[in-house]
């Protein structure tokens, strides 16, 4: 950098002299002769140049702080506490390791590739056992939709963090290293929102969370813990879009996948959206929904014009800022700023769209479709005309008819052009996958599922590719037939305790509370896990 001056022109050598070396002696020449208009003054030195960003993937605190350490006993206690967790004892091999528990901090990106902060869980089996040393393989596993802000996977200490446990005593304890992120905008992150179903930047959040958790390996407490190479992804509802998306883009980034597992998630998001606009509304489909379309916005900036566009005036304000909450998620129906199950007007947006107001079929969902309509709705009438009408002008090739499976070639409206931006009926897996999932799940439809398959096999995808739905009736000589005898016996149990309880449905209603959050998740996990160590 140089500074170039200018020597002012006095009519008397003596100023001249002057004013020299006033200069210099001051460091800085402010020219106030009248006789010389002309002169001009110093210019500021240009500010230093911003310092470079943080390298996504990089360790805020290294060593990442151990939260805790568990014996097999202790960490058994931990799970029994929580009955959803506690499930999955009864369903994998007892425990054979300790586990500590680390929290890791890193850098990543926002879907606006800005610089941001994640944090999650690194779980190190530990012990005597041959299985708790050495080199072993990684499990990435990304957690299912939470809509409070404070979650941390890494929390064992909570008896509520199911998933947190869950995933100690399937992996952990099994001799896994597992790693298992936040996202964006949860626990510590400085994001000041969560970039929900934004495969692209989910994903990438997830990869820099491996990528920081090798990076400690090995840890002092468990100095011969190493990375043996296999990778194993897997994840539950949100996360098993997020382990599929992470699978996708390590693919693309030429980074080896061992296999992967996604488990009931919202793959097929394109046909997922249509469906639900076309009348199956899921449970906790307002809160879903909103978080979807207001990430959208965020990042597109054209989902809605207004919210008022999209949502009922008593909704809209403040909605963009709504998820995660700082509060619960009965909170926020308690205080009216969700409805709990209303999507749309039992009035149809035309008298033509009657028969998706709501739709019937399948018959074993519909009494669930049916609580998604009423004078509560959270979206406006003319927005969902509007999808419907794009959705029936250009369809999706999975839904409702399956042509080539694929997501609409022209959709013009624009959630339903985001939907198929983050759709993952897009790539072809070069290592073996395996989804889990359950056909009647209320909360995120089987056809997501089944249409990945379709999709998969229509693309002549020659990896190994398999589907096991727990709620099937086991065949002769089936596999899987202990798990999905287990599942059936678990689901007449919940629907015969409503029954007892009072309940007039044959237990229906209850059946459908528990079957996405508490019934899949600990079948799906103990066959994720058989599976993995499969290989």
């Amino acid at each position: 950098m140089s500074t170039e001056w200018r020597s002012p022109k006095f009519k008397a050598l003596g100023l001249k002299v002057f004013a020299v070396l006033g200069c210099a002696m001051l460091a800085a020449c402010s020219n106030n002769d009248d006789n010389d208009e002309g002169a001009e003054t110093q210019e500021p030195p240009p500010p230093p140049p911003a310092p470079p960003p943080p390298t996504t993937g990089t360790l805020i605190e290294n060593p990442p702080p151990r939260l805790a350490s568990f014996s097999i006993d202790a960490l058994i206690a931990a799970v029994n506490v929580n009955s959803t967790a506690g499930e999955v004892l009864d369903l994998i091999v007892d425990p054979e390791c300790g586990v500590d528990v680390h929290q890791i901090r890193y850098n990543t990106l926002d879907p606006a590739q800005q610089p941001t902060i994640s944090s999650g869980a690194l779980m190190i089996p530990t012990g005597t056992n041959v299985a708790c040393q050495g080199a072993r393989p990684i499990v990435v596993y990304t957690h299912g939709t939470s809509a409070e802000k404070s979650y941390n996977i890494a929390d064992l200490s909570n008896s509520e963090n199911a998933e947190g446990l869950l995933i100690a005593a399937a992996f952990a304890a099994q001799g896994y290293i597992v790693v298992a992120p936040n996202y964006a905008g949860f626990d510590t992150s400085t994001l000041p929102y969560h970039p929900y179903l934004h495969a692209e930047q989910q994903a990438k959040d997830t990869f820099d969370a491996l990528t920081a958790a090798r990076s400690a390996l090995p840890t002092s407490t468990a100095p011969t813990i190493t990375d043996n190479g296999q990778l194993f992804i897997t994840g539950y509802s949100q996360g098993g879009h997020v382990a599929m998306a992470t699978h996708r883009l390590m693919q693309t980034n030429g980074a080896a996948v061992t296999a992967s597992a996604p488990m009931s998630g919202p793959y097929a998001l394109a046909a997922f959206g249509d469906a639900i606009f076309q009348g199956q509304v899921i449970r906790s489909a307002p809160l879903l929904l909103s978080w979807t379309m207001t990430t959208y916005q965020r990042a597109y900036g054209n989902i809605y014009a207004s919210p008022t566009d999209a949502f009922d005036p008593r909704y809209a304000t403040g909605i963009d800022a709504l998820l995660p909450t700082t509060g619960t998620r009965s909170q926020l129906y308690d205080q009216g700023r969700l409805p709990r199950d209303q999507l749309f007007s039992s009035t149809p947006p035309d008298p033509a769209y009657a028969p998706y107001t709501p739709a019937t079929t399948p018959a074993d969902l519909a009494h669930v479709f049916a609580q998604g309509f009423g004078p509560d709705a959270l979206i406006t009438n003319p927005y969902r005309l509007g999808y419907l009408q794009d959705s029936l002008a250009q369809p999706d090739g999975g839904f409702p008819a399956v042509t080539d499976g694929r997501p609409a070639a022209a959709p013009t409206h624009p959630l339903r052009i985001a939907l198929k931006a983050n759709d993952l009926r897009n790539w072809s897996p070069t290592a073996p996958v395996m989804l889990c999932a359950g056909h009647d799940d209320p909360t995120v439809l089987y056809l997501n599922t089944q249409l990945m398959q379709q999709y998969w096999t229509g693309a002549g995808v020659t990896a190994q590719i398999r589907v096991l739905d727990v709620d099937d009736d086991p065949s002769i000589d089936d596999p899987d037939a202990g798990l999905k005898l287990g599942f059936n016996t678990a689901k007449e149990s919940v629907a015969l305790a409503a029954v007892a309880g009072g309940a007039t449905d044959g237990g229906a209603a209850a059946v459908a509370d528990a079957y996405h959050s508490s019934l899949v998740p600990p079948f799906c996990l103990a066959a994720v896990q058989s599976y993995f160590d499969s290989f």
